[in-house]
């Protein structure tokens, strides 16, 4: 890959003065062959392969980043889907437990930020060992600090499955109290998915396929603060949204290119496949780093405004075609994150009350991920809470793309307040929710049946 003078000036314009970063280098290990039907022998087995495989990702990541001058935020490990892993060795809650604790001492081991995989998916029906791994995710995160969990509980193709809805709104509960003391932090790991992809890079919802290579390396880009930069020096007057557009999509390819070359690097010093680059803006907590003032860049008082759906398709629009000009393997998320507590301008918008609840549910059918780092009353009820999520699978069911919720019912939260997370996750206002009562459809079960356009044979 070569690059002219004027594209390297640039690129150094981005990481200096516009927030740019490789957010994520993230390894996927396949953890199949780990099966055991001895809880202990399992155990071992898993720890044994993800650090001889994951050796020397922190180091080699590193390197990248010195020689390139590119700042490589986080290093990362996605594994199977634990539920599929640890199925051979029994359905009981505790082994899965000591599977989250494994995971967390071999992420300390390899000395990555964190480690996905702490999973079932269960769209269509679960096991004994789904229900076993979901009952143990809140002890399992409240006793590590780098694990994730996630679950895909609806998919295009098979409806959704409001008995594991369900149990996922009581998990995130659970999680939530075990954390009170950190605001509920554990639910922070935790995200429920709509068409979970296989080759996500990034936390928490990332685990590893089983369509994937047995080991694999992604990379997962940002960059709101160079795409902002961009629409604010349009120069000429107030632009037509056209020109907006082409300007969003020429600096996603500059971004993306910087992620694609990354990744090359990556995989040839770690020797294994070069997987995807999901070159999703991913905002953080610093100024001049949020997905909302892109939109209020673009003439929205704030986001949450008349317009803002209108405009936040623009931009994810614009970002996948420069990014799909710049790599043969976009995949992953790949568009807008909208995290609350993540990102200033959207926190901003919420304490305001212009981005409320629901807005950001509308919002949520155009951006890449859902309703994610939302901070709700700690008195949410799980059924309040399977309502908000069943709303959200329902989104990413009918138009056949990914959807997601990470929801922390705060305890003793009330709206209004602010919770502080820390770090990338930031801090937030907590939002209000609708006091009517959705318990008599959430507690019905079953399965809502897949939209007539998922049959396409």
């Amino acid at each position: 890959m070569i690059f002219t003078r004027l594209e390297i000036e640039q690129t150094l314009r981005m990481f200096r003065e516009q927030n740019l970063d490789i957010r994520t280098i993230t390894m996927g290990i396949n953890l199949l062959d780990c099966a055991d039907s001895d809880p202990m022998r399992l155990n071992e087995r898993i720890y044994e392969k993800i650090v001889r495989s994951a050796a020397g990702l922190v180091e080699t990541a590193d390197e990248i980043g010195v020689e390139l001058g590119v700042p490589i935020i986080n290093k990362r490990i996605s594994v199977t889907p634990v539920a599929l892993v640890g199925g051979a060795a029994g359905a009981a809650a505790d082994g899965a437990v000591r599977i989250a604790q494994t995971l967390e001492r071999a992420a300390t081991e390899t000395g990555v930020d964190f480690l996905g995989g702490f999973s079932a998916l269960v769209h269509k029906g679960v096991t004994p060992a789904d229900i076993a791994l979901i009952r143990a995710i809140p002890e399992g995160l409240a006793e590590t600090t780098r694990v994730c969990a996630s679950a895909n509980v609806a998919s295009s193709k098979s409806g959704i499955n409001m008995d594991a809805v369900l149990l996922l709104a009581e998990a995130i509960k659970s999680a939530a109290a075990r954390t009170s003391a950190t605001g509920g932090s554990a639910c922070s790991r935790l995200v429920v998915f709509a068409n979970a992809p296989e080759d996500n890079p990034f936390m928490a919802g990332a685990f590893h396929g089983t369509g994937e290579p047995d080991v694999v390396v992604h990379v997962g880009v940002s960059g709101p603060g160079v795409v902002q930069s961009a629409v604010a020096e349009m120069a000429g007057g107030p632009a037509p949204l056209d020109a907006i557009a082409e300007t969003v999509k020429r600096t996603a390819f500059r971004i993306t290119r910087i992620g694609q070359l990354v990744l090359d690097r990556a995989a040839e010093r770690l020797g294994v496949p070069a997987g995807i680059v999901d070159l999703s803006l991913a905002p953080t907590p610093a100024v001049g780093d949020s997905v909302a003032r892109i939109l209020e860049e673009m003439g929205l008082e704030i986001a949450g405004a008349p317009g803002s759906t209108a405009a936040l398709a623009l931009l994810n629009n614009a970002v996948k075609k420069g990014g799909m000009m710049a790599s043969s393997h976009v995949g992953g998320l790949s568009g807008s994150f909208l995290p609350v507590s993540e990102d200033e301008g959207m926190a901003a918008a919420a304490e305001k009350g212009a981005l409320t609840l629901e807005k950001l549910e509308a919002m949520t059918a155009i951006c890449s991920v859902g309703l994610d780092m939302v901070a709700l009353p700690g008195d949410t009820t799980v059924e309040t809470i399977a309502g908000i999520m069943a709303d959200e699978m329902a989104i990413g069911v009918m138009n056949h793309k990914t959807t997601a919720v990470r929801l922390i019912p705060v305890p003793g939260g009330t709206a209004g307040q602010w919770v502080e997370f820390g770090g990338l996750l930031g801090r937030a206002p907590i939002m209000p929710v609708s006091p009517y009562a959705s318990a008599g459809f959430v507690r019905r079960g079953g399965i809502i049946p897949a939209p007539v356009t998922s049959y396409r044979n």
